[in-house]
């Protein structure tokens, strides 16, 4: 045992589960954490932010770069708060973050007297945001509490986790027992009878079809074997690009699939809700559903009108029941004629059908051209953004970053910025709005000061884009509070000490990227648009089974 405050335990039991960044603001009820921060600075890189939901973002952007834990320390209330878009995007794509936040005194808490950042029920507002969240009630408890927290991300589906310690907490000393290594990590059991089952399934069906999402990021090289040994497109869209290579003629991009939907009769869904496919294209009982997640919860969520539950749900992490399925398939599985022709025809139709988005496409390919083979893409809230979710070929897995079904206006740049922490040597791309990237634009500053060389392609129309096309195209033109006044974009990047460009040719972006990737600094490249295409025709697709 050793004589600690809080903080130090906190502190101490981070490194002991190997966390060496931090991203958050100080402020008085943290500051014992700081204290010990401070201590350890030269093993726990500390990078503060000039709002606590760019701390937020940064801390997922890590954690979906890594694929493994990002951490975020903010204060009580109002710190909570304004990270809490960022929390709820975190728990929307399953991010592995720890959000470390403080309390006011433990005497105080629940009294209502008006301490400073004091909130009702902060815990509870907590708990619906994350997993699993817990408060640290004294010094000693730190170790355990810190551990618990690291055991709940590693475990069974990957959410954010909360821990909350009052400030006397943090600044109280005593006696203290420090954990020697972390608590041990549980995952379901495969059941190999289940897995046989899916293994005659895919084996014997015709046209097999495999979906994937986040959940399959950590398996994409067995999924691509099992993909190839059955001739079946891998589909994906948003979290999912990028499990299997883009230039792959087995991949398929999610309306791309829309046509094969009606003749498959085995589909797999790893780590996917399937929510667009079961919702709008149809099922029926020619059609037989294997899903694969390691929450048991989440397989009856969406089955569709016509299907009460997946014909068969695997409960399991996919990297270890897809070694496992892929050595029973080989049992069931017959010789089968490559669909290369097949499918490359399919790939054809489809760069035919998204040919009008000629504007995006042109920038797409540019940015896919200078990312190289290693490149990270991170999407936002704009037509380039939304675009990129069907045409964009992303070469391998983790380097498609996006909000999934949050939608989280204004998350893209703060969270490209903890991308580009997590991958410091990858050249990193946030493509955003003038309107999405207004909400953490401040952040240029935290960028600047910490050298983190991110590109940011920065679409500029003057407005809500989005938001206005819909105003004039569905509600017959009634455009009211979508425009927008913006300062020069690029004498403020310049202000803030980071590289800025204006450019107006594909050539002039291709020149600035190349600039922007060579240094450390941040690189801020606007770009003036009008009206560009949309892809709202691809959102929902018609019915074609049942």
């Amino acid at each position: 045992m050793t004589a600690m405050t809080g903080g130090e335990a906190i502190v101490q039991s981070l490194l002991t589960h190997g966390i060496d960044t931090l991203f958050g603001l100080p402020g008085v009820q943290n500051d014992w954490l700081y204290n010990a921060l401070y201590d350890q600075r030269d093993k726990i890189r500390v990078i503060h932010t000039r709002h606590e939901q760019g701390a937020g973002y940064m801390a997922l952007g890590y954690a979906l770069a890594r694929g493994d834990i990002g951490v975020c320390s903010v204060v009580p209330g109002p710190g909570l708060l304004n990270a809490g878009a960022a929390l709820a995007t975190a728990y929307g794509l399953n991010a592995q973050v720890l959000y470390l936040v403080g309390q006011i005194p433990t005497a105080k808490i629940g009294k209502g007297e008006g301490q400073l950042h004091e909130i009702p029920n902060q815990l509870s507002i907590l708990r619906s945001l994350t997993k699993w969240a817990e408060r640290i009630d004294r010094p000693a408890d730190a170790p355990r509490r810190v551990a618990e927290a690291f055991q709940q991300l590693r475990s069974g589906r990957p959410r954010p986790v909360g821990l909350e310690a009052p400030m006397d907490v943090l600044a109280r000393r005593e006696e203290v027992t420090l954990l020697s290594q972390p608590l041990p990590v549980s995952e379901p059991a495969v059941d190999p009878a289940l897995v046989e089952e899916a293994a005659k399934a895919l084996g014997q069906a015709e046209h097999p079809l495999i979906f994937v999402g986040g959940g399959a990021q950590g398996a994409g090289e067995a999924v691509r074997v099992l993909a190839e040994a059955l001739q079946a497109p891998v589909v994906s869209y948003r979290n999912g690009n990028g499990v299997i290579d883009g230039r792959h003629y087995l991949s398929l991009f999610l309306p791309a699939a829309h046509p094969y939907w009606q003749k498959t009769d085995v589909v797999l869904a790893i780590g996917s809700y399937l929510r667009n496919p079961l919702n709008d294209w149809g099922v029926d009982e020619r059609m037989k559903i294997i899903r694969i997640d390691v929450d048991p919860t989440s397989h009856a969520i969406i089955t569709g009108p016509e299907k009460d539950r997946p014909d068969l749900a695997l409960t399991a992490r996919a990297e270890t029941v897809m070694p496992q399925l892929l050595e029973r398939v080989a049992q069931y599985n017959h010789l089968r004629p490559s669909r290369k022709a097949e499918l490359t025809t399919l790939r054809a139709r489809w760069a035919e059908q998204t040919a009008y988005l000629e504007e995006q496409l042109g920038y797409l390919k540019v940015i896919r051209d200078e990312l190289g083979e290693d490149g990270i893409f991170v999407d936002e809230l704009t037509q380039v953004g939304f675009a990129s979710r069907i045409t964009y070929p992303t070469y391998h897995p983790r380097t498609f970053i996006s909000t999934g079904y949050q939608g989280t206006l204004g998350y893209g740049f703060p969270t490209a910025l903890g991308v580009k922490v997590a991958r410091p040597d990858a050249p990193v791309v946030s493509v955003t709005g003038d309107g999405g990237f207004m909400f953490a634009v401040q952040e240029l500053a935290t960028a600047v000061q910490q050298r983190i060389g991110l590109v940011t392609l920065l679409f500029n129309n003057n407005q809500y884009g989005n938001v206005q096309q819909m105003q004039r195209e569905l509600y017959g033109n009634r455009v009211i509070a979508s425009d927008l006044h913006n300062p020069d974009f690029v004498r403020m990047a310049e202000s803030y000490g980071a590289r800025a460009f204006r450019v107006t040719t594909l050539a002039e972006l291709r020149r600035a990227m190349r600039q922007g990737f060579a240094g450390d600094l941040p690189t801020l490249i606007e770009i003036p648009v009008g009206d560009l295409p949309s892809v709202d025709r691809f959102r929902k697709l018609p019915k074609i089974r049942g």
